[in-house]
């Protein structure tokens, strides 16, 4: 049965643990099964972390409305 990525983990931690699933995925010699089983922890991550940058996005919009229309705001790291 394949591991189950934790839905309370944080998006850097599934980030890192999507980075573990590739290196592992690029490894030679892999066996076939394994493979797949990687490969469905890899989708499942990823489906996770699209959410988390989906909702973090819908909330940084709620938080930028101005009257009852929203403005998209840029996001510039510092």
């Amino acid at each position: 049965m394949p591991e189950q990525p934790n839905q309370e983990q944080s998006f850097e931690a599934g980030l890192a643990d999507l980075e573990a699933v590739v290196k592992e995925l690029e490894t030679e010699g892999l066996p076939l099964e394994r493979a797949i089983q990687i490969f469905e922890k890899g989708v499942a991550l990823s489906d996770r972390c699209r959410k988390q940058l989906e909702d973090a996005e819908s909330r940084i919009e709620i938080l930028t409305r101005k009257g009852s229309k929203i403005v998209p705001q840029i996001f510039e790291a510092d």
